[in-house]
C-alpha cells in the first residue's frame, strides 16, 4: 500500500505542508475558525498515521523498519551521497506517537487561549511536529542534522513571540545554547563520513556514506568482512565530547541546564509542552541513537562521571526547585531532576554488564535500565504537560504565575484542582501513574550494582513530592486570599477534553505498561550489545 511505503514521509510532511496551509486559512468573518479547524485536522489526520505505523511494526526486531530510502544529493562527489533515509525502531516508534499525540493536545489547549497570530501559532506547532518525527525518524547523518537544526526556528520563533516579559531574552538563550552544541555535532558528523569513505567499499553496509550504520560499523571496528577499523583513542575522546556536548545541552544536563528555566518560563503553554515532551527527549535519544552504540568504549570510561552528574541533577536541581516562587520554573526544575533519572538509566549499562559479564543477567538488568529510561521519558510528557497546560490556564484567568498570588484555588476550580493533583502526583512518581514505572525500574536496575546511587536516586520520591505538593498546597488549599481568585471559573469544554487526553495515558501506562515495554524490548537489546562488546572484550 502506499500508505504502508511512505507512511513515515507522511508524518514527516503532512503536519509541515499542513503548518503552512494553515498559515493560509482565514476566516472571512474574521473570527479565525478556519485556522483552528484546519490546525485540527492536520493534527488528527497524522495522529491516525500512527495507527498503521504501530500496528505493523514488528516489536520482536531491532531492525529498522518502514524503510525509505532515496538518493538526496552529492556533497564531494558520488561517493559522497546523502540519502533522504527514513526508518523506524522500537525508540523511534514510540517517541513519533507521542509528538502526534502532543500536537494534538497543543492544538486543542490553544483553541481558545491563543486570540493573537492565531495561524502563525498552529502553524508553527505543526511544523515543528513534522520535524520532530524527520529527527526520530532519520537514517542519514546529514539528513538527521537538517530536521535536528530545523527545529531550532520554530521553536525560538514560538518562545519569542508568544512569550512572557522576557521572551527576546529566553529565546536568544534557547537558540545560541542549542545552536552551539549543534555545531560540535555537525563536526563529529563530518569527521566520521570522512573516514567511513576512507573503508573499501565492501566494508559498508549502506550504499551511503552518511548513514548511521555505517557510522556505528566504522566507530565499532566492526566490518561485515572483519575488517578492523582504525580509530584513535583521541578521536574517540574527541567525537565523545562532541556529542556529548550537542545533547547533554539538549537534554538538559547539568550544568548545561540554566536555559530552560528561563525559556520554560516565558514560553507560552504549548511551547512549554513542546520543551518537555519532546525537545527534552531529543538530547537522550542523541545518546541512544549515537552514543551509546558508537562510542561505548569512551562512554564506559566514563561512566561513573556521567552517572554522578546525573545524581546531581537529580538531588541538587531538584532541591532548587523547592526554592522556586514561580509556577512555571518549578515544574521547569522539575523536568531537569526527571531527566536526570533518564540518563542515569541510559549510562548504568556499562556497570550492569560489568557486574555479570558471564551471563545473561547484566545483559537483562542493562535492558531494564534501557527501557526504564525509555518509560520515563514518555510518561514525563503526560505529566509535565499536564502541569504545564494548567499552569497556563491559571495565567489566562489571574495573570500571574506567582506561587504567592494564588490560595484557595480548589475552592473556585474543583474539576481543575483534581487534574492538576492527578498530574502532580504522576510526576512525583505515585504508583498507578505512568510516573511511578520508568523511575521504579530505573531506581531497580541501579541497585544491581551500586546500592548507595540508587539510595541516592530514590531521593527524588523524597524531594520530588516536597516541591509538588508543597507548590500544590500553596496554589490550591487554604483559604481565598482575593477576589480574583473567588470569581475564577472552572475550566469546562475543551478544557476538560486537554486533561482527558492527558489522564488517560497517565493512568493506563501506570496499571498496564505492556505496550511500552514490548515495543521497546528488542531496541534496547541491540543498545546494550555495544556495551556487551565492550565489557568481554
Amino acid at each position: 500500500m502506499f500508505i504502508t511505503h511512505y507512511l513515515l514521509s507522511l508524518l514527516i510532511w503532512v503536519p509541515i505542508i499542513g503548518g503552512f496551509l494553515v498559515l493560509a486559512a482565514k476566516s472571512p468573518d474574521g473570527r479565525k475558525e478556519a485556522a483552528r479547524w484546519s490546525a485540527l485536522a492536520v493534527a488528527v489526520l497524522t495522529l491516525l498515521l500512527c495507527i498503521p505505523l504501530y500496528m505493523d511494526f514488528n516489536p520482536a526486531s531491532a531492525q529498522m523498519q518502514f524503510v525509505e530510502k532515496v538518493r538526496w544529493f552529492s556533497l564531494f562527489g558520488n561517493n559522497d551521497a546523502v540519502y533522504y533515509a527514513l526508518g523506524v525502531d522500537g525508540f523511534s516508534v514510540l517517541f513519533i506517537i507521542l509528538t502526534c499525540f502532543t500536537n494534538l493536545v497543543i492544538v486543542l489547549a490553544a483553541w481558545n487561549s491563543i486570540t493573537v497570530r492565531l495561524r502563525q501559532y498552529m502553524a508553527i506547532f505543526l511544523i515543528t511536529t513534522g520535524l520532530t518525527n524527520g529527527v526520530f525518524a532519520a537514517q542519514d547523518t546529514m539528513l538527521f542534522y537538517f530536521f535536528w537544526e530545523a527545529l531550532l526556528i520554530p521553536t525560538t520563533l514560538g518562545i519569542g513571540i508568544w512569550g512572557g516579559k522576557k521572551k527576546a531574552y529566553a529565546a536568544i538563550k534557547y537558540f545560541l545554547y542549542t545552536f552551539a552544541g549543534s555545531i560540535f555535532l555537525l563536526i563529529a558528523f563530518l569527521y566520521i563520513q570522512h573516514q567511513v569513505t576512507q573503508l573499501p567499499t565492501t566494508d559498508l553496509v549502506d550504499s551511503g556514506t552518511f548513514s548511521i550504520v555505517n557510522f556505528i560499523h566504522w566507530a565499532t571496528q566492526i566490518s561485515p568482512t572483519g575488517t578492523l577499523v582504525n580509530i584513535t583513542l583521541t578521536a574517540q575522546w574527541l567525537l565523545f565530547g562532541a556529542f556529548f556536548l550537542a545533547f547533554a545541552v539538549k537534554i538538559p544536563m547539568w550544568p548545561f541546564h540554566s536555559w530552560l528555566p528561563d525559556a520554560h518560563s516565558e514560553a507560552p503553554a504549548g511551547g512549554s509542552v513542546i520543551l518537555a515532551a519532546l525537545m527534552l527527549k531529543l538530547g537522550a535519544y542523541g545518546f541512544l541513537r549515537f552514543v551509546l552504540p558508537l562510542i561505548p568504549t569512551i562512554t564506559a570510561t566514563l561512566d561513573w562521571f556521567l552517572i554522578i552528574i546525573s545524581l546531581i541533577a537529580i538531588v541538587y536541581v531538584g532541591i532548587v526547585a523547592m526554592a522556586q516562587t514561580d509556577f512555571k520554573r518549578l515544574i521547569a526544575y522539575s523536568s531537569i531532576s526527571h531527566m536526570g533519572l533518564v540518563t542515569l538509566g541510559m549510562f548504568s549499562i556499562f556497570l550492569l554488564v560489568k557486574s555479570s559479564p558471564e551471563h545473561a543477567l547484566g545483559l537483562a538488568d542493562a535492558q531494564l535500565a534501557v527501557q526504564g529510561a525509555v518509560f520515563q521519558m514518555i510518561a514525563h510528557a503526560f505529566s509535565s504537560g499536564g502541569m504545564f497546560i494548567g499552569c497556563g490556564y491559571l495565567y489566562l484567568r489571574i495573570q500571574s504565575r506567582n506561587i504567592a498570588d494564588f490560595q484557595g484555588v480548589a475552592r473556585s476550580m474543583p474539576v481543575f484542582a483534581a487534574f492538576f493533583m492527578l498530574f502532580s502526583l504522576a510526576n512525583v512518581g505515585l504508583p498507578g501513574t505512568s510516573g511511578f514505572v520508568g523511575e521504579f525500574l530505573i531506581v531497580l536496575a541501579v541497585f544491581k550494582y551500586a546500592p548507595w546511587v540508587a539510595l541516592l536516586a530514590g531521593l527524588t520520591l523524597i524531594i520530588a513530592p516536597a516541591y509538588t505538593l508543597w507548590m500544590y498546597k500553596r496554589v490550591f488549599f487554604g483559604k481565598v486570599v482575593s477576589n480574583s481568585i473567588a470569581n475564577l471559573k472552572d475550566i469546562s469544554g475543551l478544557e476538560v477534553l486537554v486533561f482527558v487526553l492527558l489522564a488517560i495515558p497517565t493512568v493506563f501506562f501506570g496499571f498496564y505498561p505492556e505496550p511500552i515495554l514490548q515495543v521497546s524490548s528488542a531496541a534496547s537489546t541491540y543498545v546494550i550489545h555495544a556495551a556487551h562488546l565492550i565489557t568481554i572484550g
